[in-house]
């Protein structure tokens, strides 16, 4: 029972994790440039997709199967993904708000749609199957193949982590910043605002899309049914409890709304008739709005929420402003 117990944990912290990957992708958009991206379960196929088609097996259902290593499938889903969003950020991007979230929203129904209708390519509503899994000799050993998987989220989330607070840190994401609180400012500072944030949407997409490979190597098995707009707002929902802007506020948020949708499952599962908890799985959408509501009635920023950086002193040459290091850090309610 003890060996089991772990076996699900590492499990359960496996998928938490690949979640967070997700929401660092959409802090990069969102928490630091804010762009509003409703299409993340989009970029999440594409990646998904792309990593598939080239790890498995030769096959007559789909086109791929090209049988190559499972890290090339990463590396080439996150390039893959990052230009698409370059692609359709170059052509969407200079759209405000809720124009921007429409936008995004129909990019993802049309990928969605055609990983459903062009099945000579992505195998239709059958999906793709026998996707290679990390360390699948040890699937008969489930505690070893659990914690091993679970090894590898953490070191790719913690490389992840670092980067990004490295390059929030960084001039460039200070721009970033300048251009999430005044856009007007930082162009008038001499900053390119829409290539900014064409760079944030490309990198942020990139990582989405590593997520959507992990995922679907972890589970062996992609179908277009997995990138419902219901993705999205989990995601969204994990950033928002986590602290919009807060790298590790992204992770905590990951792991608490997966710990809610997962113990959610778990009681409706026990508690509803089983002819009945098809219908009853909408329950799960409801309870993490209401854990939403509470959270945010109680930690209106999220669990973590973002410090912002200001200067106490203006530079004096405007083209450095926007980059200037920052020598005092106040909460968003200081600042308020």
């Amino acid at each position: 029972m003890t060996i089991e117990l772990i076996a699900y944990g590492a499990f359960f912290l496996t998928m938490a994790l690949s979640f967070a990957i997700i929401c660092l992708g959409l802090n990069v958009q969102w928490g630091q440039t804010g762009v509003f991206n409703v299409g993340v379960s989009g970029f999440v196929a594409v990646g998904a997709y792309t990593s598939a088609l080239l790890t498995t097996p030769p096959s007559d259902a789909h086109l791929g199967g090209f049988a190559l290593p499972i890290a090339l499938g990463w590396i080439a889903a996150a390039l893959a993904s990052a230009l698409v969003s370059f692609v359709i950020g170059a052509i969407t991007i200079r759209l405000r708000s809720d124009y921007l979230a429409i936008a995004t929203f129909g990019v993802a129904v049309a990928v969605q749609l055609c990983a459903l209708n062009l099945q000579p390519l992505t195998g239709g509503p059958f999906g793709i199957g026998f996707i290679p899994r990390p360390f699948s000799e040890l699937a008969g050993r489930p505690l070893a193949f659990s914690l091993l998987n679970l090894g590898v989220l953490i070191l790719l989330v913690g490389g992840l982590y670092f980067f990004l607070q490295r390059l929030a840190r960084s001039p460039w994401g200070r721009v970033l910043r300048a251009i999430r609180e005044d856009e007007t400012a930082a162009r008038a500072l001499g900053k390119n605002a829409t290539l900014f944030r064409l760079q944030a949407f490309a990198i942020g997409g990139g990582i989405m899309g590593l997520a959507g490979a992990v995922q679907g190597h972890f589970i062996g098995f992609i179908a277009p049914d997995n990138y419902q707009p219901i993705l999205t707002f989990q995601v969204w929902a994990m950033l928002i409890v986590g602290g919009s802007g807060n790298n590790r506020g992204a992770i905590l948020g990951a792991i608490v709304v997966w710990g809610i949708w997962a113990a959610s499952a778990a009681m409706i599962g026990a508690v509803v008739p089983a002819d009945q908890q098809a219908r009853a799985a909408t329950l799960q959408i409801v309870t993490i709005g209401v854990a939403l509501c509470v959270i945010l009635l109680l930690r209106p920023r999220g669990i973590l929420g973002e410090l912002r950086v200001v200067s106490r002193h203006l530079d004096a040459r405007p083209r450095d402003a926007a980059s200037a290091a920052p020598t005092k850090e106040v909460s968003r309610a200081e600042r308020s």
